[in-house]
């Protein structure tokens, strides 16, 4: 499956042209630190037709799907549905889960948030 701009534009109902590179998007976002690409950047590639290189990221799977990004960007742009879909493709794509449910339980803090394990299952399952 070749996974393209479009397809990825389609799943998540984004317009990336929209973006103006403000960066309020990346400035809000709480697993800044843990990303190889931040929101804008995310936003910016997929515009670019920058697929692959946003597949084999690290920031698909940091990205905590709080949806910070979606709630300050000044033109509702959505770059947390962008990471959801590119996501969603890497699930499809590899036709496995990143995430197992008998891998859950050793992966546990005792200060995770309960809505942590809530959103690790909805990124996670196919």
């Amino acid at each position: 499956m070749n996974i393209n701009k479009e397809m990825i534009t389609d799943i998540s109902g984004v317009n990336p042209r929209k973006c103006m590179k403000c960066g309020k998007c990346s400035a809000t976002c709480p697993a800044f630190d843990a990303m190889d690409y931040h929101p804008h950047q995310f936003v910016d590639m997929v515009e670019n037709g920058r697929i692959e290189a946003l597949m084999q990221s690290k920031s698909i799977w940091n990205c905590l799907s709080c949806m910070a990004c979606v709630q300050r960007c000044p033109r509702s742009v959505e770059p947390g549905k962008l990471v959801e879909a590119i996501r969603l493709a890497v699930i499809r794509q590899q036709g496995m889960n990143h995430l197992s449910e008998e891998a859950i339980p050793e992966l546990l803090d005792p200060e995770l948030p309960q809505q942590a394990i809530v959103s690790a299952f909805r990124k996670y399952k196919r």
